[in-house]
């Protein structure tokens, strides 16, 4: 009975898709309240001062509001589609890419933000992982297979 029990709790196998879910559950729900929500609903000026963290670094000021407007999509509708598994990859591609800026950002004014480069790790993770079977991306996927 305890050997079953340490084996269990020892083994590697288990439940990834529950795993997955969790992680992308509270991952988009706390980007989304805590970040994204606010940025998305701001505006011009907002979406032009979150821009130039990358038009800075890269010359192109007349994109600023693009880019920023781009930063407050993936920190909220992204965050939205990685919470519901819709579009996963590619939402988790651009917070990705929101977060590797906001990190290059901090750190080259000598800060360091770890929250930055939580959320950009756990976007590689959901990258590489896929949104599992507790996704709308699954649910899509096994349609149009059986469609086939």
């Amino acid at each position: 009975m305890i050997l079953k029990y340490i084996r269990s709790v020892l083994s590697a196998s288990g439940n990834t898709d529950v795993g997955i879910l969790v992680l992308r559950s509270f991952t988009g729900l706390l980007m989304f309240f805590n970040h994204g929500m606010g940025k998305i609903t701001a505006g011009g000026q907002k979406w032009d001062r979150l821009g130039h963290a990358l038009t800075d670094l890269i010359g192109l000021d007349f994109l600023a509001i693009f880019f920023g407007f781009m930063a407050s999509f993936a920190e909220s509708i992204g965050a939205l589609f990685i919470v519901i598994g819709l579009f996963t990859r590619v939402s988790s591609f651009l917070l990705f890419f929101t977060m590797g800026i906001a990190s290059f950002k901090h750190l080259m004014e000598s800060d360091f933000s770890e929250l930055a480069f939580v959320y950009a790790l756990i976007s590689i993770v959901i990258m590489i992982t896929g949104a599992g079977k507790y996704s709308a991306d699954y649910h899509i996927v096994q349609k149009l297979q059986n469609d086939e």
